[in-house]
C-alpha cells in the first residue's frame, strides 16, 4: 500500500515538473518572439504561443524590408493563394482580338443551335425589353450573333463573366452616378474585352477604347509612364461624361452606343440618308460596317450575361474583387518590384490592379495624384510600414536613378520615317510597342520595309516631347503666368498652348472640380 503511494507521488511529481517545463516553455517562446523573427533561418519552423499583437503585424514587414531577398508576409493568405489559373485569366489579352474580329467579321448567316429555340429566345427578349431602355426586340440579324456567341465562344464568354465579377461593381458604381443605365457596363466588353490595356488598330486605348484627343478632353492624361486611359475608374468616369453627352444630344440609348462607337457625326449622317429615322435598325445599313456590327453585338452580350443560368455558363470565381480593394495615395516614386517585395502581393496582381502604369514604376510629380490600389490585407500592412517601406524604396531608387525615364507627356502617335537598319523589331523596341501592333496600325502583311517608307506608330515611350520643356526655356519668362479664357476655350485646348502644362495641372492650380469654363476666367498657369 505504502509502495503504491509512493509510486503515485512521484507520477503526480513527475507530471506537475512536465507541466511547470511546458508553461516555462511557452513564457520563453513568447518573450523571444522579437529575437526570433530576426534570428530564423531558412530551414526552422517557429510557433509562437499568444504572439504579442503589436509585433505580430509589423515585424514581417520590418523584417522583409531589413533583408529584402527574403520575404515572407505569412498574414497575407488571400495574396498568396491567388489561383495560378485565375491569374492568367486576368493578364490574358487575346480576348480583345478576338472580339474585335468577331464583330468586323460577323456574316449574319443563320445559325443552328437547338438548344435555344426561335420562340424562347423571343420570349426573353421580350422580357429583356420590358426592363431595359434598350430596343432588345427580336431580330434576326441579333438571332444569328447570340447563337454564334453561344456555338463558337462560350469558353470565352465565361472568362469574360468572371472578369465582369472585378470591373462590374464600379462601372456600376460610375454609371449610377451619371444617371446611366447599368447596362451600359456591357459596352466596355464589346470595346475591349475588359482589358484596361487594350488598344486597337487606330490607337483607341483602355476598358472604354478612347482615342487620345477624346482623353484629353476628359483629363485622361498620357506621360512616359502613365496613361490614363488604362485607368479602370478615371477611363470609366470619363466614358459615363461622355455618354450622358451624347444622350443630350440623341435622346435614344441605341443612338448613344452607335455613335459612342462611330462618332456623332457618322449617326447623324445615317439619320439623313435613312429619310430621317431615328430607329436604330432602319439606320444600321448607313452607317460604318463595324458601328453596324457593334449594336448587336452589345445586345448579344446583354442577353449573354443575362440568361448565363440558363445556358449553363459557368465562369471561375475570382480571389480577388473590387470592394476587397483600396487605394494608397504614393509620396514618392515606386515600383512594383518593391512593392511586392515589402507586400507579399504577388506583380501580376500589381500590374491587373493598376494598368495605368506603363513601365510598372508609379512615379511621384508635384501636383499630380497616383495611386497605388492593394487588396485590402496588403493595403492595412502597407500603411503601417509606410515610413519603412519608403525608405528600403528611396534607398534602392538612387542606386537605379540613372535607368529611369524622365517624366514627359507623350505625343498621340507620330509619324515614322523609316531609314536604312531599319527593321520592326528594332523600331518597336524604340518606341516600346510590338511588332503586330506597328503592323496592325498599318495594315502590314509582311515584316518587309523600304526606306522612305512611313510608319504610323502610337508610342508607349516618349520620343520628340522631352525636350519640349527644354526648347521653351527661352520663351519662358514670355509665356504669361494668368490666362483669360477665351471663347471656345477647353482646358484641353489650353493646355495643348502651353508645353508642360497638363489639364490636371490646370484643374490642381485653380482649384477646380469642374471641366467648365466662361469667357473672362483667369487661370493660373503655374503652381502658387
Amino acid at each position: 500500500m505504502l509502495k503504491r503511494k509512493f509510486l503515485m507521488m512521484l507520477l503526480l511529481a513527475g507530471f506537475s515538473i512536465h507541466a511547470q517545463d511546458k508553461k516555462n516553455k511557452e513564457q520563453v517562446e513568447k518573450a523571444n518572439f522579437r529575437v526570433q523573427i530576426f534570428q530564423k533561418s531558412d530551414d526552422t519552423e517557429i510557433k509562437l504561443v499568444q504572439p504579442d499583437p503589436e509585433f505580430r503585424d509589423k515585424l514581417p514587414i520590418s523584417a522583409a524590408i531589413r533583408d529584402s531577398s527574403k520575404v515572407e508576409l505569412k498574414d497575407l493568405p488571400r495574396a498568396k493563394t491567388i489561383d495560378s489559373l485565375w491569374k492568367r485569366e486576368l493578364t490574358n489579352s487575346d480576348l480583345f482580338e478576338s472580339m474585335q474580329e468577331s464583330i468586323r467579321e460577323q456574316d449574319y448567316e443563320d445559325v443552328v443551335y437547338k438548344d435555344l429555340p426561335t420562340d424562347t429566345l423571343k420570349a426573353r427578349l421580350a422580357k429583356l425589353n420590358a426592363r431595359t431602355p434598350f430596343n432588345v426586340e427580336y431580330n434576326p440579324i441579333l438571332e444569328s450573333v447570340i447563337k454564334s456567341y453561344l456555338k463558337r465562344n462560350k469558353h470565352g464568354m465565361e472568362r469574360l463573366m468572371a472578369l465582369s465579377r472585378y470591373y462590374f461593381p464600379m462601372f456600376e458604381q460610375e454609371l449610377d452616378k451619371y444617371d446611366i443605365p447599368l447596362e451600359i457596363k456591357y459596352l466596355a466588353i464589346v470595346e475591349s474585352a475588359l482589358n484596361p490595356r487594350a488598344k486597337s488598330r487606330v490607337g483607341a486605348t483602355g476598358l472604354w477604347q478612347f482615342m487620345f484627343a477624346t482623353g484629353k478632353m476628359h483629363g485622361l492624361d498620357v506621360s512616359s509612364y502613365v496613361d490614363e486611359r488604362m485607368d479602370p475608374e478615371r477611363s470609366t468616369e470619363a466614358a459615363a461624361q461622355y455618354l450622358a453627352s451624347l444622350y443630350k444630344v440623341f435622346g435614344d440609348w441605341d443612338l448613344v452606343l452607335a455613335s459612342y462607337n462611330s462618332g456623332p457625326g457618322n449617326v447623324s449622317k445615317a439619320i439623313r440618308r435613312s429619310g430621317g429615322s431615328t430607329d436604330y435598325w432602319h439606320l444600321r445599313r448607313f452607317l460604318p460596317r463595324e458601328t453596324a456590327g457593334y449594336v448587336p453585338a452589345f445586345l448579344a452580350t446583354l442577353y449573354l450575361f443575362e440568361y448565363a443560368d440558363e445556358h449553363k455558363f459557368q465562369p471561375p470565381n475570382p480571389d480577388v474583387v473590387y470592394f476587397e480593394t483600396d487605394t494608397i495615395q504614393v509620396k514618392q516614386l515606386l515600383s512594383f518590384d518593391q512593392i511586392s517585395k515589402v507586400s507579399g502581393v504577388e506583380k501580376e496582381m500589381l500590374q491587373f490592379l493598376n494598368p495605368s502604369y506603363k513601365l510598372d514604376i508609379i512615379p511621384f510629380v508635384e501636383d499630380e495624384k497616383y495611386s497605388l490600389r492593394l487588396p485590402k490585407p496588403a493595403t492595412g500592412r502597407f500603411v503601417a510600414n509606410e515610413s519603412a517601406i519608403y525608405d528600403f524604396a528611396k534607398n534602392q531608387t538612387e542606386e537605379k536613378k540613372k535607368d529611369l525615364p524622365q517624366y514627359v507627356e507623350t505625343e498621340d502617335r507620330i509619324r515614322y520615317k523609316v531609314r536604312s537598319g531599319d527593321y520592326l523589331g528594332k523600331i518597336a523596341k524604340k518606341y516600346g510597342v510590338g511588332i503586330s501592333s506597328i503592323k496592325r496600325w498599318n495594315n502590314m502583311r509582311s515584316n518587309n520595309l523600304r526606306v522612305g517608307q512611313y510608319l504610323t506608330i502610337y508610342p508607349r515611350k516618349p520620343v520628340g516631347v522631352a525636350s519640349s520643356s527644354n526648347s521653351s526655356g527661352s520663351n519662358e519668362n514670355s509665356n504669361p503666368r494668368i490666362y483669360t479664357v477665351k471663347n471656345g476655350d477647353s482646358l484641353w485646348s489650353i493646355s495643348k498652348k502651353f508645353p508642360g502644362v497638363t489639364v490636371q495641372n490646370l484643374r490642381s492650380w485653380n482649384d477646380m472640380n469642374t471641366s467648365s469654363l466662361k469667357p473672362g476666367m483667369k487661370l493660373k498657369l503655374s503652381k502658387g
